[in-house]
């Protein structure tokens, strides 16, 4: 049983600091508080700017931009775009709800990240567009991929709703792509509750993408469509908070850096039986969370998360791969393709608490647990 004497320490919350109620409260006094207003222009050039792209469209959160970036390319039946199964399940449907087929590849077992080899195996006549996942803050190996879309004209998708300010030879995620993608859920590395952007440097896509957003209204003549569109607006609230955020996003890389190298210090000389994060040649990780894998499986995660919750310390699982999705078998979409990478994560992998607000205290305390746990 949990102690109901214990504080729960949580995986997760939100930093907001700094402008924050100074914005909001002007948004109020302006009563611009839906989906227009100052704010709403000025986080969208920011955020792009931030990200080294031209173009920034703020839509309702991460799903709804992998949906109106999928839906700007024009996939047509049969259209392949690989993927990887290791991420959460907006990646696939946005592309079958386009019109596409999602093409599965392995990650690697270090950074979680999409398998270039596999990728390219799996690359035919067939294939549209290739969807990278710079995963729990650590970004893809871009040069390969940059050079597989160079020479077959493919589309490239970039969906960095875990990566805010990762570098990948020193540039940011978010400038590779055609089209990227961004969530701003109250667990990410900047917060607009709930929210997302679409950021691009090609000004026909992210025409498209803005119209798509807003019902696909016609420049010349209101309330009249030729193609349908989303309800997917941001509003200036939403907005507000976000560029208070922004301002504030150096600090929150820092607190995740600063709290990922502790924890691997004291797990490193605990000597647990755990794979720990780590970070690539080239790449700059904002470690969005702290996810661990068990290495001889004397348990699996579902136990150890049970473990850490009777000692107040909340936890979350690892995504459940794509090809292993209930929904998507009944579907069909996938033939039985086995991952190994991503199954082994599903199972023996979990996240432990990375707030902002959690500190050094926090984390020997939680590390001490695991000690425990895994001492019997």
């Amino acid at each position: 049983m949990i102690d109901s004497k214990k504080k729960i320490i949580q995986v997760s919350e939100p930093l907001i600091s700094g402008n924050a109620k100074k914005y909001l409260l002007d948004c109020i006094d302006s009563e611009w508080v839906s989906s227009a207003g100052k704010y709403l222009e000025n986080f969208e050039k920011k955020w792009a700017s931030y990200c080294g792209a031209k173009e920034g469209i703020a839509v309702t959160n991460g799903t709804s931009a992998l949906q109106v970036a999928f839906k700007s390319l024009n996939l047509k039946p049969g259209d392949e775009v690989i993927m990887p199964s290791f991420t959460i399940i907006s990646c696939a449907t946005a592309i079958i709800e386009a019109g596409g087929k999602p093409v599965l590849v392995d990650c690697y077992p270090d950074t979680w990240c999409m398998n270039i080899s596999e990728v390219i195996k799996k690359i035919n006549k067939k294939t549209k567009a290739i969807l990278v996942v710079h995963m729990f803050g650590h970004p893809v190996e871009m040069d390969p991929i940059l050079e597989i879309v160079k020479k077959r004209k493919l589309f490239l998708v970039e969906d960095a709703a875990e990566a805010h300010g990762a570098t990948y030879k020193k540039k940011r995620v978010g400038s590779f792509g055609d089209l990227a993608c961004f969530s701003f859920y109250a667990n990410k590395l900047i917060t607009t509750g709930e929210g997302g952007m679409v950021v691009s440097n090609n000004k026909k896509l992210a025409s498209r993408v803005r119209s798509l957003r807003n019902l696909s209204f016609r420049s010349d003549r209101r309330f009249y469509h030729t193609e349908i569109g989303y309800n997917y607006r941001l509003t200036n609230m939403q907005a507000a908070l976000g560029l208070s955020q922004i301002e504030n996003i150096k600090n929150h890389i820092t607190i995740k850096r600063r709290n990922t190298f502790f924890y691997n210090e004291i797990l490193e000389k605990m000597n647990l039986p755990l794979r720990l994060p780590k970070e690539n040649k080239n790449s700059m990780s904002v470690f969005w969370m702290y996810g661990i894998i068990i290495k001889n499986k004397i348990f699996d995660a579902k136990f150890l998360a049970k473990k850490l919750l009777i000692n107040g310390i909340e936890t979350r699982p690892l995504f459940l791969g794509m090809h292993q999705q209930p929904i998507l078998k009944k579907m069909k979409i996938f033939k039985k393709e086995k991952f190994p990478v991503t199954e082994e994560l599903a199972k023996y992998g979990l996240y432990l608490p990375s707030g902002f607000k959690l500190n050094k205290s926090k984390i020997l305390h939680i590390c001490n647990v695991l000690k425990k746990i895994f001492n019997g």
